[in-house]
């Protein structure tokens, strides 16, 4: 039993659902590491400003605005496992440098033979070491690349591996837009956990962009993710056709048509920039609805939610992100730029 373990970590900790959710190892890159984009969404890569999270989640993004950019972040999850990220951004090379430690903890568990009799306690631990660089082509393109370092511990299973980022930004100041695409986590697992093990890295293709009223306090974003995997829909293997008790006619297993797997792919988010000190924010993934919801009681499943408030030294960002009534996600994020500390 001790070797489905790890696939027990991967598939937990993964916040890719359905078809490719189990599929794939090191599902620790998948998570959102800040609370600005757990707030809109989970995933959000389409602005460019002095955010460094933003920096290492799309490489493309970061700029000048970031030098000596220092954020924390730290997050819950249900059944007291918390993950997080340090990053920090410096000048360099005739572009910008971004760096990060991103970790997740699983706390302490119990060790039990094929019995069930208690051996001790472990904790599972992973990790991930990313540096990545983002140059300005021209005033409006931007590229980047990230690579990661990945490490990942589960008792007396060990894994390692490494991966890149490869993104472009296309940014319009005076029509308030930017446009980006990511390829992320294209890698490979150096030492598996089994012999057996045969699972890749959660590769992914995702697009996005984002708009600010001119005349109105409001920036809008949509993202298309998972690009390269057509169906994300889950179909059950064991469902059967059921007999109509008043007509007796068969009825077939539902199976989701176009315009449904197309809307899997896209999320949305919009931020409501109060003034230059309060942001408000808001964000659904339909996808994660879908495949989260309660069907009895769906509630809120799918959206997520957070604010950001912004000091003359730092700032403060929360998020807060519904998987279904059983269960959240809330993140903190601190970040301030280390130069304005000095006398």
């Amino acid at each position: 039993m001790k070797r489905f373990i790890p696939l027990l970590f991967t598939c937990f900790s993964s916040i890719s659902f359905a078809q490719i959710g189990g599929n794939t190892t090191f599902a620790l890159l998948d998570l959102s590491y800040n609370a600005r984009s757990m707030g809109l969404a989970n995933d959000f890569i389409s602005v460019k400003d002095n955010d460094i999270n933003l920096g290492i989640a799309n490489p493309s993004l970061l700029n000048q605005k970031m030098q000596n950019g220092f954020s924390v972040s730290n997050a819950l999850m249900a059944g007291g496992i918390h993950y997080g990220q340090v990053a920090y951004g410096k000048q360099a090379l005739g572009g910008t440098f971004g760096g990060s430690i991103r970790f997740v903890n699983y706390g302490e568990m119990q060790r039990t033979d094929i019995n069930g009799e208690n051996l001790g306690t472990f904790h599972p631990f992973e990790s991930v070491v990313t540096v990545g660089y983002g140059k300005l082509l021209n005033p409006r393109i931007s590229v980047g690349a990230n690579m990661h370092l990945i490490y990942s511990q589960l008792e007396v299973y060990n894994a390692f591996g490494a991966a890149i980022d490869l993104a472009g930004t296309y940014t319009n100041e005076s029509e308030n837009l930017l446009v980006t695409a990511l390829f992320k986590n294209v890698g490979y697992q150096f030492d598996r956990y089994t012999k057996e093990e045969k699972a890749g890295l959660p590769a992914e293709l995702q697009l996005a962009a984002s708009y600010k009223l001119n005349h109105a306090p409001f920036r809008f974003s949509i993202l298309a993710h998972n690009l390269n995997t057509w169906d994300l829909t889950y179909n059950d293997p064991s469902a059967q056709p059921t007999i109509d008790a008043l007509t007796g006619d068969t009825i077939p297993v539902k199976q989701a048509g176009f315009g449904e797997k197309l809307a899997r792919h896209f999320s949305y988010s919009t931020e409501l920039l109060i003034s230059k000190t309060i942001h408000i924010r808001v964000g659904f993934d339909y996808h994660r609805r879908q495949e989260m919801k309660l069907e009895s009681r769906p509630g809120l499943a799918g959206f997520t939610f957070g604010t950001g408030l912004y000091f003359k030294k730092f700032s403060v960002d929360y998020g807060f992100s519904l998987f279904s009534r059983a269960g959240y996600s809330m993140m903190l994020t601190l970040s301030t730029d280390l130069s304005k500390w000095r006398k």
